[in-house]
């Protein structure tokens, strides 16, 4: 009798088993980043929300809404043909819930509590502080200087050239030359929003004597344009890279250096402690707030600021070894789950479809392509003789012609480079203030 009770509790086990591991697999499929059996509740409780009018504007259900979108745009992207291979995930979370807000498909109560989100939290600068102390904290302290120093020249004569081949272009495509040069190449170029369209929407305001709100106008679409040729022309570039392994160093970009290429889960035979992980991001936020106060003490873009602090600390040898790996597990967490997110969340809050449809003229279009293309170019070209992947060059020019950090990140999860980000961000921080100061420098001295 005693086998009886026996056979039963094993064909039970058996049975559970099978439940388990049929749950188990379900698990293992997901849609981008979002286990199948969470994204199907998330949407049903996204649902019931939304439906009784509930979308409260506190950060859990922020994460739940903004993450089941980016999830959702990323895995839309990602199956795309063709387009996922030149960064479909990326563009249609930048450019699709756009679109839905125009056509009206996105309830108010969600566009307004992702716009408040979003623009109170300021979350990008957590995402871009975490990954740039990430990318620095884990990178060759032997070669971040080379790197560092060697990207300036590539960036200078790219911006040159792509500012005189995109106004020859312009005219000849019917547009007048000051015209396309200062409302079309050097917005394009000028760092994004805050720290190039407003500025430069300022300064011409002041020296044509008109409102500097209609030069903002002008300006907008042509950096969204700008923005999204960048994230396409270098998706492209990522294909390149795939099809021509001599030309990437797939996301190193100075010839030699190395950076940990999966997470690192030990530290002298030991397990890294979650204890090192938050060390990194709050390491990472320490640097973030060094940046801003050095902003208002000198002036100078705080992100700039951030990472000039994160490469001393590399250079001096004053980032402990576990350190480095806690910033790595830290990297791997924001690129791997709050990149699409944080592009679904700015595509409401940030980017007018009406804005951008305003600049589809093909003059424009023409202008803004090729001013692009020839930055992607020089860089390209000239990698070899300074000792750099052409292709991560090449990324790195095309993020002169970002829409700021938000830019940065969209071109770069576009060409599958997020360790890219610290010479991204001086390519469009410290490019785009160069951009900027010249440029009405020389409009000043050309007159209204």
């Amino acid at each position: 009798m005693a086998s009886v009770p026996e056979t039963l509790k094993t064909r039970h086990a058996h049975s559970s088993t099978g439940a388990e591991g049929v749950w188990g697999r379900l698990f293992e499929i997901r849609v981008s980043f979002i286990p199948l059996p969470i994204y199907l509740v998330l949407c049903a409780l996204a649902a019931g929300i939304v439906a009784v009018n509930k979308v409260e504007g506190d950060l859990p259900t922020m994460v739940a809404i903004i993450g089941l979108g980016g999830a959702t745009c990323a895995e839309i992207g990602k199956r795309i043909p063709y387009l996922r291979r030149i960064g479909g995930s990326a563009i249609v979370a930048a450019f699709l819930p756009s679109y839905l807000m125009s056509i009206g498909w996105v309830p108010d109560q969600v566009a307004t509590s992702v716009t408040t989100f979003t623009k109170s939290s300021n979350f990008i600068y957590l995402f871009v502080s975490s990954v740039v102390v990430g990318s620095i904290f884990t990178m060759d302290r032997d070669m971040i200087i080379k790197g560092f120093a060697k990207i300036f020249l590539p960036m200078v004569v790219g911006s040159v050239l792509a500012f005189v081949a995109g106004g020859l272009v312009g005219v000849a495509a019917g547009l007048d030359l000051k015209q396309v040069l200062f409302f079309v190449s050097v917005p394009v170029m000028g760092g994004g929003l805050g720290e190039g369209a407003i500025p430069l929407s300022v300064g011409y305001a002041e020296i044509m004597g008109v409102d500097s709100g209609k030069i903002l106008a002008q300006l907008l679409p042509v950096i969204l344009l700008g923005n999204l040729c960048a994230i396409i022309l270098c998706g492209v570039m990522s294909e390149v890279g795939r099809r021509f392994a001599h030309l990437t160093g797939n996301g190193q970009l100075y010839v030699g250096s190395t950076i940990a290429e999966a997470p690192i889960t030990t530290f002298a035979g030991k397990p890294i402690s979650v204890e090192w992980v938050i060390a990194a991001g709050m390491s990472a936020v320490t640097l973030y707030l060094a940046g801003t106060m050095m902003h208002a003490l000198l002036g100078l873009p705080g992100p700039v600021c951030m990472l000039f602090l994160a490469v001393i600390m590399k250079l001096f040898k004053l980032v402990p070894k576990p350190l480095e790996e806690g910033s790595h597990t830290l990297f791997k967490f924001f690129t791997t789950c709050v990149t699409y997110p944080l592009l679904f969340a700015n595509s409401i809050a940030v980017t007018h479809w009406s804005e951008l449809i305003a600049a589809f003229h093909w003059a424009n279009l023409l202008s803004i392509f090729t001013t692009v293309v020839v930055l992607m170019l020089v860089g390209f070209v000239m990698a070899r003789r300074l000792g750099l992947h052409p292709v991560e060059t090449a990324i790195v020019n095309g993020c002169h012609s970002g829409l700021g950090g938000t830019g940065d990140v969209a071109i770069l999860t576009a060409a599958g480079r997020m360790e890219l980000m610290p010479f991204a961000q001086i390519s469009t921080r410290i490019g785009g203030a160069i951009t900027v100061m010249v440029a009405l420098l020389i409009f000043a001295r050309l007159g209204a």
